[in-house]
């Protein structure tokens, strides 16, 4: 059973990359995610913090990111990038939310919709990233 902030995660994931795709406005793509029929089951505030956050600041977010990287930022796959700025957000943004669980839930969404080990590399950045945006936190071990 997926919980109704997995389902937000999934659908920011989805409107992150639809919205790269596309190149559509953020708020025509959020209406676009907001009409399907699953998305009452997601955590609506969620979606729109960590949708809106994340791509509002992507460009940031890869500055990060980049350097992190085993690859040329163009072989990313469009759901890789989606995961690593929507996590990088949740990182940076949201200090409530504990890193592991940040990095967990990038890591099932990433086996959900990503290619076959795509998980492991995103689990890979995440790791270093939340060492860098979060040196301090005293759930790191």
């Amino acid at each position: 059973m997926k919980t109704p902030r997995r389902r937000a995660r999934e659908f920011t994931v989805q409107a992150l990359y639809q919205s790269a795709l596309t190149d559509a406005p953020a708020a025509e793509t959020a209406k676009n995610i907001r009409e399907s029929s699953d998305f009452k089951k997601a955590d609506g505030e969620l979606f729109t913090a960590l949708f809106f956050g994340a791509h509002a600041n992507r460009r940031e977010y890869m500055q990060q990111i980049r350097p992190l990287l085993d690859r040329d930022e163009n072989d990313l796959s469009p759901i890789e990038r989606a995961v690593l700025l929507m996590a990088c957000h949740e990182l940076a943004a949201m200090p409530e939310t504990p890193y592991p669980v940040i990095i967990n839930e990038a890591i099932e969404v990433t086996k959900t919709f990503g290619g076959t080990d795509g998980h492991k590399f995103v689990n890979g950045i995440l790791d270093k990233l939340a060492a860098q945006l979060r040196p301090n936190d005293p759930k790191r071990g």
